[in-house]
């Protein structure tokens, strides 16, 4: 077996990130890596990444409900109509990660998501990017942390004013929707 991945008591072949905590487990077993093409569902996973950003994903899953319930579940049409009010609530609210740069973004990047549904919408531009080669990585090592296609949809989500969408952060969401496949060979995820 790959010295990458670690067989779980319940027999499931995991990266060691995904093994070691039962909510990162969990996320991993029904979540992560698998698609989402939702508008709301995208906005959210954006969201959450942007937060996530100098942090650990498990502090952000530990605070995904209490996000879920301070941004109206993430629906875009009601976080873009957010105003200095609502940014003081969500600055107030330790519920969250209370960074004023990540609110203002989340508030933006909803307002963008609007203004998208003119073309293509969230989705469909998101998606475009999904890379014609998969990565085959076998060890954690082997997993990049950005691509071509992730740079391009950073630079494409700016220009129709996204921000905290960086190249790194894009490609964390497109691993976590499913746009492009990071399992490890071997883990159980990973279809043959």
């Amino acid at each position: 077996m790959n010295e990458s991945l670690v067989i779980g008591d319940d027999g499931i072949i995991r990266p060691p990130w995904a093994a070691s905590d039962p909510l990162l487990r969990d996320y991993y077993d029904r979540e992560w890596g698998r698609p989402v093409r939702d508008e709301q569902g995208l906005f959210e996973r954006l969201s959450l990444e942007a937060f996530q950003s100098g942090l650990s994903w498990v502090t952000i899953l530990r605070k995904r409900e209490n996000f879920r319930a301070a941004f109206d579940g993430f629906d875009p049409e009601i976080v873009a109509a957010y105003n200095d009010a609502d940014r003081e609530r969500l600055m107030a609210d330790a519920g969250i990660v209370r960074n004023r740069r990540k609110i203002d973004a989340t508030i933006t990047n909803a307002q963008a998501t609007l203004d998208l549904r003119a073309d293509e919408g969230l989705a469909d531009l998101i998606w475009s990017y999904q890379p014609e080669v998969q990565p085959v990585p076998r060890t954690a090592d082997e997993v990049p942390t950005t691509s071509p296609e992730s740079k391009a949809l950073a630079k494409a989500l700016r220009k129709r004013g996204f921000v905290f969408v960086g190249p790194t952060t894009m490609f964390a969401l497109m691993e976590a929707v499913g746009i492009v496949n990071t399992h490890l060979v071997g883990s159980t995820a990973r279809p043959e």
